[in-house]
């Protein structure tokens, strides 16, 4: 590379707005690196540990957390309460930005205000479900999840986009090609 430092893009927006499906589109066309976030969860079917999430326990999570190697970290309350966390690593992330890759973060709305804290020239943009109707037919269409999952996601949805404000940039997500065309011209500096 050429020695200029990568651009770091964050992807975020409720769940069921498809941040995943618009970053596989945009890789078809944008070079840049993803990073792949930490949590304490157990891993799903079809997930590959390293490829979906590096799945840690509480105790490597929180020593990572408490020795500075995190860029963000979030908890949050999971099935039968029990508290989830997920974070970015940050060792992985600063030394693909120096090398000169961009590096694209998929991560959770409020972690994205702590890596515009940490690393202010990060560009963030917010992905926008076309309505919240169309958002809850996409977590319904899923099928992973119990009907009170939902109406959870659907309620932190509604404060998650009360936010979009906040990010550098706001893309409604009505067509999969349109979203990774925009998304593409911003971390192209072309918008």
């Amino acid at each position: 590379m050429s020695g200029k430092r990568g651009k770091l893009i964050v992807i975020s927006g409720p769940s069921g707005c498809g941040k995943g499906t618009v970053i596989k589109k945009l890789a078809e066309t944008t070079p840049f690196w993803l990073s792949v976030s930490d949590t304490t969860r157990e891993i799903r079917a079809g997930e590959t540990a390293g490829v979906n999430y590096n799945y840690l326990s509480n105790d490597e999570f929180m020593s990572k957390v408490n020795d500075g190697l995190m860029l963000e970290h979030a908890s949050y309350s999971g099935r039968a309460g029990k508290i989830t966390y997920y974070g970015t690593p940050k060792p992985p992330v600063l030394s693909r930005l120096e090398a000169g890759e961009n590096v694209l973060l998929e991560i959770e709305v409020q972690g994205a205000s702590q890596i515009k804290k940490a690393l202010p020239e990060a560009v963030l943009i917010f992905i926008m479900p076309p309505s919240m109707e169309e958002l809850e037919a996409r977590l319904r269409g899923r099928g992973t999840e119990k009907p009170e999952d939902i109406k959870t996601r659907l309620e932190t949805a509604k404060t998650e986009i009360a936010l979009a404000d906040s990010f550098d940039y706001t893309v409604v997500n009505d067509e999969v090609e349109t979203c990774a065309e925009r998304i593409k011209k911003i971390i192209e500096g072309d918008i």
